[in-house]
């Protein structure tokens, strides 16, 4: 396999085609345009800027990168890719038009993937032309930093498919794990509910922003709070994937914290639009309650 196809530009799709590029493999990137696509690849070129700033990368490797990622208008060009990955937003509706979409130009021996981060792969890979050569390959970010993929068969897929996925994922020198096609796999299995929960108890008064967040990150030994990690991810993002559990499972811990859904319904969906738990406006981040 020479060639992947990466469908979404935002903040993970530019990553999983920057490891991809990185690794050697040429990419096609796409998004709803290509003015999205080229601004994908911009995004790369000014993180491979600040490596290169730092000496941890050279000019030249950074250049030959840069001219592996080509920014496509459409599929047409993916027919090409013996991997295809989807890395739009978490919305079941979107993947599975792009999967129908994609489906017209997927190479005879091509595997279609999903970098969906909870949406069961079997129900997904209705909307794929071959479910048998459909998989779930889920990449944490930021991708250039997180050493994880979690790759995840649904009931038709083969072994031949895994393998495929085996092998780009060992080339991006990434640790894999399997996971069974439960809704959120392993990782947000486990980790949704934790943030979920220090929602509840913001939104119960057992303690401040602040102390939530220390007492979890000293607490637990992790890099960081509960809730300033929810902001990083996205608050939206972690509703959909909390709504995903709850009603996959039909399971009441599941239920998404009262809290998180009027935040994501005030738009106040964290670091990317500078104002989640926190308020990332000025130097510092600070509180927002």
């Amino acid at each position: 396999m020479r060639a992947v196809g990466v469908i979404g530009a935002g903040q993970m799709g530019a990553g999983i085609a920057q490891v991809s590029a990185a690794a050697g493999y040429h990419v096609y990137l796409s998004d709803i345009d290509l003015t999205k696509a080229e601004a994908g690849k911009a995004n790369i070129a000014n993180a491979l800027a600040r490596l290169v700033a730092k000496d941890k990368m050279g000019q030249a490797e950074a250049d030959a990168l840069m001219s592996r990622i080509e920014p496509v208008a459409n599929y047409e060009p993916m027919a090409e890719a013996g991997l295809i990955i989807e890395a739009a937003t978490e919305r079941e509706d979107i993947k599975r038009k792009i999967f129908e979409a994609v489906g017209k130009v997927l190479g005879d021996q091509a595997v279609l993937a999903s970098n969906t981060s909870s949406i069961p792969i079997t129900r997904l890979a209705q909307s794929s032309p071959d479910p048998k050569r459909f998989i779930g390959v889920h990449f944490f970010n930021p991708v250039p930093v997180m050493g994880l993929i979690e790759i995840i068969r649904g009931l038709a897929t083969t072994d031949a498919t895994v393998d495929v996925v085996r092998q780009y994922g060992e080339a991006l020198g990434k640790q894999l794990v399997f996971a069974n096609d439960a809704p959120g796999f392993i990782v947000n299995r486990v980790l949704m509910p934790m943030i979920n929960e220090a929602i509840f108890a913001l939104g119960e008064g057992v303690a401040s922003i602040r102390d939530i967040d220390t007492a979890c990150q000293l607490g637990l030994n992790h890099p960081m709070g509960p809730l300033t990690l929810a902001d990083f991810i996205g608050l939206d993002t972690c509703l959909e994937i909390t709504n995903v559990l709850f009603q996959s499972t039909g399971d009441p811990k599941f239920r998404p914290a009262p809290l998180l859904q009027k935040y994501v319904e005030a738009g106040w969906y964290g670091r990317k639009v500078k104002r989640g738990f926190y308020d990332y406006s000025g130097d510092v981040p600070v509180p927002t309650r």
